[in-house]
């Protein structure tokens, strides 16, 4: 346990479109990194998105527009607790899950905020993602849902993304124990030293940024505060119009 990493909390979102108790393949995956938090002291919390109840849309709350109930707003204050998000995903038709998109697009409807510096909500806060499936796409994947997180004020560190894709087409998946009727002689995947490792090398290097992050309490306001802009600072911004 390192002390460097104590005081942390992460969250794990798990986009699969499978309601709870049916078993996760991303799950499966997410378990490898939560260990490693866990035994380094970090505090952990997960959320299934499909379990509850959030609507499509950009606004945080969707009862405002025509929904009937919204989650949201409860499930968004555990998520801006952490200073770690680790969004998890399967790959459908090479894309990441309509949850995994719609949790994104929510988000997204949090980031005009801002945080007691004038910068928008997520700066100071750290993200990665965790894919799986059986078909191609997991890089194309991380890198829309890396992309997203970095847009609306989170931070990215090196090799921020892990995942592990099995045999094009029908077939065991993560962490499956049998296939087909029959039981295979070691759960799915679990071997892989390619995944191992990249879960590993993502784990520590989200910690270890936002370790650094929380101890300089974020980003200097200096050169980023919307806040700042909107009263008229420019800082070292030379543009005739503003001469």
């Amino acid at each position: 346990m390192n002390p460097r990493f104590q005081g942390l909390k992460a969250m794990y979102i798990n986009c699969t479109l499978k309601k709870s108790p049916d078993p996760s393949h991303t799950e499966t995956l997410m378990s490898l990194s939560k260990g490693i938090m866990k035994r380094e002291g970090v505090e952990v919390d997960e959320i299934r998105l499909v379990d509850h109840e959030v609507p499509p849309g950009v606004y945080p709350d969707m009862i405002e527009h025509g929904w009937f109930r919204d989650e949201w707003p409860e499930i968004f204050k555990r998520i801006f607790a952490s200073d770690i998000l680790i969004i998890g995903t399967p790959i459908w038709l090479g894309e990441k899950s309509s949850v995994a998109t719609k949790l994104i697009e929510r988000l997204y409807s949090m980031s005009g905020k801002t945080n007691d510096k004038g910068q928008y909500l997520f700066y100071g806060k750290v993200g990665g993602c965790l894919i799986t499936g059986n078909e191609d796409g997991a890089k194309h994947c991380a890198m829309g849902i890396l992309y997203a997180l970095q847009h609306v004020g989170y931070s990215i560190p090196p090799q921020a993304d892990s995942g592990w894709l099995g045999e094009i087409g029908p077939g065991p998946s993560y962490g499956d124990t049998e296939w087909d009727g029959k039981k295979l002689d070691t759960p799915v995947g679990l071997d892989s030293d390619f995944t191992n490792r990249n879960t590993t090398f993502m784990t520590y290097n989200l910690m270890h940024l936002a370790s650094i992050l929380k101890s300089n309490n974020g980003y200097p306001n200096l050169g980023n505060s919307s806040k700042d802009w909107n009263e008229g600072t420019r800082w070292n911004f030379d543009n005739p119009e503003y001469r």
